[in-house]
């Protein structure tokens, strides 16, 4: 198990993370998530010991992870961590940037085990190819090879599809975190992204001003967001009174929804009059006002601005939201 045991850092004067308590059990995948300089990156550094901790310790088991205080090389031999800088071999073809690092003698096991990993990023066609000739995502995608031919115990990935484009990233996801979880890695990932976490992370994290503010399933922090910041993580939210939606409310707590979940009436519920429609492909996200507020909700068409319609929720949003 890792365990973060009170841990804080900062940046000369200004705190970083205050007071971190975490406990990640031995093959499970942890998303971390919040808004840009909430501290997802420097977390991962402390765990991997690149970064000297304030006050609290780390531990993987009963082994105490330590900082460049008392570290001259940090890092442990059982644990990687993928950088944003990819730290490759320029100069040096695809495959021999992945097969460095694989404790395989026999040729031919160490061709396929190469080859494997080099098919799971989908880079087989470019194994002969200089890395420095790549893409920045095929370079990511090979940094990715390289720490999984090292088979680490703990993995922590800093924003691991940042370089790659939609076309790839999909499939690429499904094929990495299948693997890691087949192989029982205990996985660590930093992202922005809610779709690196929703279908694959067991456990999400969610850091807001310095601290853990929320610690659950991806499914039951999607379901049930205690704030608008937790919900925006996932996609465009709003926080609206109930009784404007549903009139027979007896109560004025305010409840969180998404775009998705909002219904377009033309005759009762939310007023709302209509700003602009941004295309999404299968739909339309349209910006609405209300009250001189912002609100925002799909539609099949786009909308006239200055249109007026009404809004409204399904019982079963309003009860799953108020967790009834």
């Amino acid at each position: 198990m890792l365990h973060l045991d009170h841990v804080s850092f900062r940046y000369n004067t200004d705190p970083v993370l205050e007071d971190i308590n975490l406990k990640v059990c031995k093959g499970e995948h942890v998303s971390i998530i919040g808004e840009s300089g909430c501290g997802k990156s420097t977390l991962l550094k402390i765990i991997y010991g690149l970064l000297q901790v304030e006050t609290g310790e780390v531990y993987w088991d009963e082994t105490q992870i330590l900082g460049p205080n008392y570290k001259l090389v940090p890092g442990e031999s059982y644990m990687k961590y993928l950088s944003q800088d990819f730290d490759l071999m320029p100069f040096t073809r695809v495959e021999e940037n992945v097969s460095e690092f694989l404790s395989v003698f026999e040729p031919e096991r160490l061709k396929k085990r190469t080859y494997d990993l080099l098919e799971m990023i989908e880079l087989t066609e470019f194994a002969k190819v200089k890395v420095k000739n790549l893409s920045g995502g095929q370079q990511q995608r090979v940094a990715l090879a390289r720490v999984l031919a090292q088979r680490p115990e703990v993995l922590l990935l800093d924003e691991p599809f940042s370089h790659i484009d939609n076309f790839r990233k999909n499939s690429l996801r499904r094929n990495l975190f299948s693997y890691l979880k087949e192989k029982g890695v205990t996985v660590i990932t930093a992202t922005h992204d809610h779709n690196d976490m929703l279908p694959f992370a067991d456990t999400v994290v969610v850091l807001r001003d310095h601290k853990i503010i929320a610690k659950n399933s991806p499914k039951n922090l999607y379901e049930h967001p205690d704030d608008l910041y937790i919900a925006a993580l996932f996609g465009e939210a709003n926080k609206i009174p109930i009784n404007i939606v549903k009139s027979y409310a007896d109560t004025k707590r305010r409840i969180i929804v998404y775009a998705h979940e909002f219904r377009v009436s033309e005759k009762s519920g939310l007023e709302v009059e209509v700003k602009r429609s941004f295309y999404k492909g299968g739909y339309y996200m349209i910006e609405g006002s209300y009250e001189g507020k912002n609100i925002y909700f799909n539609h099949s068409t786009a909308l006239e601005p200055h249109r007026k319609v009404f809004l409204n929720i399904s019982i079963e949003t309003i009860n799953q939201r108020l967790n009834l």
